[in-house]
């Protein structure tokens, strides 16, 4: 767990007078840490937060932290936190250390959420040894989702998870499409072939690709017609040019982005950002697209759009009006850090779209 980040916060429960000292040396030795000590056991002069009723606290709290290391009972935190949980692409880390210090046990969220990673680090801290449960850490053999959060990949359909890590497990030969080569050399016994070739060659041979494949994972940001055991993994590869008139509402600026995407067979979740010219900074159909989309924004100067040269479609309108022969197109190469335009300005009346990719290589 990236611990390091101010927006990673964790907090530490604790229902005891000995889970106190445990907590006061987690507080110590880690950052952004809040702590919640019961009313029943809290000094006066505590620094710590109070709370007075453990299940209805958590009840707000629960998916406001990143992590949280309860210092009770395994049985006490699996009651308290059953009718929170969502799913494993959401839930916070949970880890429970038991009152006496001596074991700390990964018990959710180990991968996605960074569960195992800190359960790690408050073993350390309190000198405790790390239960960890997860198959693929008890077998030594890397876990696909965690690879894809390093890599800072979207997990596009988490139920695929099982089927590849199963397949890790078993030793089984993994199909993997990776044409940016984020998994390059890091998983053992897989075999890197576009899905477009080996489907084709599947084909020829008279076979059907899902009874062909145990498991396979699919990298790219483009939309392709995959067998459910295949784990789509989108890289934020993507940048979306809005070019608009003014006072232009985010629902037909999201419309035409959509369409684009649609008919070029795009990956919305491949999206990294919008990007638009600086006179744009407060539009406010695009700051609500942005905030639908949870996309950054990016602006650019006129002298920065201007000095773009790969542009497909100049515009003398725009020139005249703006000061500049594109918006779109030379904001979504700008800010794929001088990437590839593959998709050049579509319209509407009142709004440009281009899309540019980012060059991994």
């Amino acid at each position: 767990m990236d611990t390091e980040n101010e927006n990673n916060r964790l907090a530490v429960w604790i229902l005891t007078p000995n889970g106190t000292r445990l907590a006061d040396k987690i507080f110590q030795n880690l950052p952004n840490v809040d702590v919640f000590v019961s009313q029943n056991i809290a000094a006066q002069t505590s620094e710590f937060q109070i709370f007075q009723n453990l299940a209805a606290s958590l009840k707000h709290k629960f998916h406001q932290y990143a992590g949280h290391i309860f210092i009770m009972s395994t049985g006490i935190v699996v009651r308290v936190i059953a009718p929170l949980i969502k799913h494993k692409t959401e839930d916070p880390a949970v880890v429970v250390v038991d009152d006496g210090g001596r074991h700390a046990i990964s018990l959710l969220s180990g991968h996605l959420g960074g569960a195992n990673e800190l359960t790690r680090q408050v073993a350390e801290i309190i000198g405790a040894g790390p239960v960890i449960t997860t198959a693929t850490d008890v077998n030594q053999v890397p876990a696909i989702d965690m690879l894809a959060r390093q890599k800072e990949l979207f997990i596009e359909n988490p139920k695929a998870i099982k089927s590849v890590n199963m397949a890790l497990l078993k030793g089984q030969t993994i199909h993997v499409h990776d044409p940016f080569n984020f998994l390059k050399d890091s998983l053992p016994k897989s075999e890197t072939r576009l899905f477009k070739e080996l489907k084709q060659h599947v084909k020829d041979n008279g076979r059907n690709i899902e009874n062909e494949m145990v498991a396979g994972v699919f990298i790219d940001d483009v939309r392709w017609n995959l067998p459910p055991q295949v784990l789509v993994l989108r890289p934020a590869s993507l940048v979306a040019g809005i070019g608009c008139n003014r006072n232009t509402g985010s629902e037909e600026i999201k419309a035409l982005l959509e369409e684009v995407l649609a008919t070029n067979n795009l990956a919305q979740s491949s999206l990294k950002c919008i990007a638009s010219i600086d006179v744009k900074a407060d539009e406010a159909g695009l700051i609500a697209l942005a905030n639908t989309l949870e996309l950054p924004l990016v602006f650019f100067e006129r002298e920065q759009l201007n000095q773009v040269k790969e542009i497909e479609n100049p515009s003398t309108v725009v020139e005249k009006h703006v000061g500049v022969k594109s918006v779109c197109e030379a904001a979504a190469i700008l800010a794929a850090q001088n990437g590839t335009l593959i998709v050049p300005k579509c319209t509407t009346p009142n709004v440009t779209v281009a899309i540019a990719r980012i060059d991994f290589s």
